[in-house]
């Protein structure tokens, strides 16, 4: 009952994680690769946070 309360950290890296993805998206239909690749790898590294809160 009290577990209703308490925050998922996941939640907060998923929307961040897919915020990013998205801008990664917009940047390389502009043509900035640097960027997009930039954000990709902000992006994986969430991801990887994401996968181990989940393990552990």
């Amino acid at each position: 009952m009290f577990g209703l309360f308490n925050n998922d950290p996941t939640k907060k890296l998923q929307k961040t994680y897919e915020r990013k993805l998205e801008q990664a998206m917009l940047v390389a239909r502009n043509g900035d690769m640097r960027a997009n690749a930039t954000l990709t790898e902000e992006a994986e590294a969430l991801r990887a946070e994401i996968d181990r809160l989940k393990k552990g």
